[in-house]
């Protein structure tokens, strides 16, 4: 993960595998609204549906942004 500080003690950032509702997949970081956090990987692959914007990713966060929004950070995706 580029230019994300991880703290290894916080009990509510962590990685974590979810849905990105998005349209273009350049991005680095996703609003909370566009992120669905799922149980495990596979259940991510599993429920996206690429026609409809929805891409499987692993997500580290939940944030705050300097403009009080709450983010995630896109690790990786998993296609």
């Amino acid at each position: 993960m580029v230019h994300i500080i991880v703290d290894t003690e916080s009990t509510s950032l962590a990685e974590r595998s979810a849905l990105i509702k998005t349209p273009r997949k350049n991005r680095k970081r996703y609003p909370e609204a566009c992120v669905q956090i799922m149980p495990d990987p596979s259940d991510a692959i599993t429920a996206a549906d690429p026609a409809n914007n929805l891409h499987p990713a692993i997500v580290y966060g939940p944030s705050v942004s300097s403009e009080s929004q709450r983010i995630y950070y896109l690790v990786r995706w998993l296609e």
